[in-house]
């Protein structure tokens, strides 16, 4: 992780830091937070970091004001992340410097492909390792794509993310209320999460009845078993 590159994730909600460290730190990135734009001008001022994800709405100043400010420190790359939608946001954050604008609605793994993305236009060094090796079954993250057995396995995007999650926690336990709101947040129905696990469990499990790396964790949810090679 050494060689990794850094990003700094500001957000007001400890769920949303939280849920991005998981899926930064999967995706090989080393991650500091703050939930206040003071405290990130204080790690900015302190930590050379390579990327920053910003809320705009927080307590205090507000992601735009932490925009000026940094722009007044330098040029490292800002992706804002908010829950608002409207344009004339999304055309004050780019004009204020911002590289990126994102919506909360975006699934966590599609604001890691637009780190990465900003990363590579900026020249830096975005991850340490961009592959989940488990032998016969390979997570490919930069190309999302799952190989077993050396053979590409269509995923659907979700099923991709449920996969990822999962895979990134060996035998953490996960309930299915857990999954659903990391990955569908508060829309739909948690009974989705059993859908999206029976399709994974036919594409990459030899015996889908009797699964070896997506198991279920009885009374609660599911768990991923798998030991890298």
């Amino acid at each position: 992780m050494d060689n990794a590159a850094k990003v700094l994730v500001v957000d007001d909600e400890l769920e949303i830091i939280d849920l991005m460290r998981d899926f930064l730190e999967a995706a090989g990135f080393q991650v500091v937070s703050a939930n206040r734009g003071e405290d990130a001008l204080a790690v900015l001022r302190q930590t050379t970091v390579d990327c920053v994800l910003l809320d705009v709405m927080m307590p205090g100043m507000s992601g735009f004001e932490v925009l000026r400010e940094i722009r007044e420190l330098g040029n490292v790359p800002v992706l804002i992340l908010s829950a608002r939608d409207a344009d004339a946001d999304k055309l004050r954050g780019l004009g204020l410097g911002a590289d990126d604008y994102i919506v909360k609605s975006a699934t966590p793994a599609e604001v890691v492909a637009r780190v990465k993305t900003v990363l590579r236009r900026s020249g830096q060094t975005a991850i340490a390792s961009s592959l989940l090796d488990f032998g016969r079954l390979v997570i490919d993250l930069t190309a999302r794509e799952v190989r077993v057995n050396g053979e590409s396995v269509p995923l659907t995007p979700r099923e991709f993310d449920l996969l990822h999650m999962l895979a990134s926690h060996p035998r953490r336990a996960f309930s299915r209320d857990e999954l659903h709101e990391r990955l569908w947040g508060n829309y739909g129905d948690p009974h989705t999460v059993t859908v999206h696990m029976a399709r994974v469990r036919e594409k990459i499990e030899v015996d889908p009845s009797q699964p070896r790396h997506l198991v279920t964790v009885r009374g609660m949810g599911y768990r991923f078993e798998g030991e890298r090679p």
